[in-house]
């Protein structure tokens, strides 16, 4: 079998950049609507300060409207929940974002409950987890939503009907996911650390999402010949061999050891991680969309 061929999350993540920018100059042209997505950043987690920085370029070279607002790490619950509110209610800002992990003082769950479903751009409050679980319109966590853009070019034939293997289960990643597969008509299971036989379960799969956080928990071996592999796994592990304390990034799959069994497989890094923020701005205009009265774009 020939090397498996590399789904790369730049060429996905700049093709839906390209297409949001062109919608977003529609919707200022026909209906004088810029979209704009507010970002609250509570602390100085580097991590966290790279990603909303990322995010705010991103916004910006869209033509839409950037705003970030900044909280010290010992800012209370209630700062964070009344900014929250405050971006509910301004008609300007179509998409609210806070940025996670919060500090241990600050509930992630209260503060995503808080977020007005309508402007829930990560697609994480209850009522839109709801509303994809039941095949209704909403916002569709960005990670996920990026999961299914890619494997829905990648597979040969389509989805209809593969069977599907999603390795965590987690209400960020798993859960959605396996919704969005389902939604696909494939057929979906869902597995993770404790599964037993999961050795036997991933190679059954057609196509293996590996959202558990394990670095190269999936061994090529495990992996069915000419299956499609989307590995959202970022785990830094040590690198001596450039240098003492250095580290480097890898996948939950055995990217090497997979190349010679999948038919396509997303690197780490360079594969899903990218389509998160393209998907997040995306998320925002079909939210200025929703808002305004306006059916999304079709092809977004």
């Amino acid at each position: 079998m020939t090397e498996a061929t590399r789904i790369e999350g730049k060429v996905f993540s700049s093709q839906l950049r390209e297409k949001v920018a062109g919608h977003v100059a529609w919707l200022q042209k026909e209906h004088g609507i810029t979209p704009g997505l507010a970002v609250v950043l509570v602390g100085d987690d580097p991590a966290s300060e790279v990603y909303v920085r990322n995010k705010g370029i991103a916004t910006r070279e869209a033509g839409m409207n950037s705003i970030e607002y900044r909280l010290a790490a010992d800012a209370t619950e209630e700062e964070v929940l009344d900014r929250v509110r405050a971006l509910n209610a301004d008609e300007d800002v179509h998409g609210v974002l806070v940025q996670f992990p919060v500090p241990d003082q600050i509930s992630q769950q209260t503060v995503i409950d808080t977020i007005d479903p309508a402007k829930d751009v990560d697609g994480l409050h209850p009522l839109n987890a709801g509303r994809l679980s039941s095949g209704l319109p909403g916002l569709v966590s960005c990670t996920p939503l990026g999961c299914l853009i890619m494997a829905k070019a990648s597979v040969e034939g389509g989805l209809s009907g593969k069977h599907a293997v999603v390795l965590g289960r987690s209400n960020l990643v798993g859960k959605p996911v396996a919704q969005l597969l389902l939604n696909e008509n494939c057929t979906v299971t869902i597995a993770h650390s404790r599964t037993q036989n999961l050795r036997e379960i991933i190679g059954q799969a057609d196509i293996l999402v590996a959202a558990v956080g394990r670095p190269k928990m999936v061994e090529g071996s495990w992996i069915k010949d000419g299956a499609v592999v989307i590995d959202v796994g970022i785990n830094r592990i040590p690198a001596p061999d450039k240098g003492e304390g250095k580290t480097r990034l890898v996948g939950d799959v055995d990217y090497q050891a997979a190349l010679s069994k999948a038919s396509a497989i997303t690197p780490v890094p360079g594969g899903v991680g990218l389509m998160t923020v393209a998907c997040l701005i995306r998320n925002t205009v079909v939210a200025a969309c929703m808002q305004n009265g306006i059916a999304p774009p079709a092809d977004l």
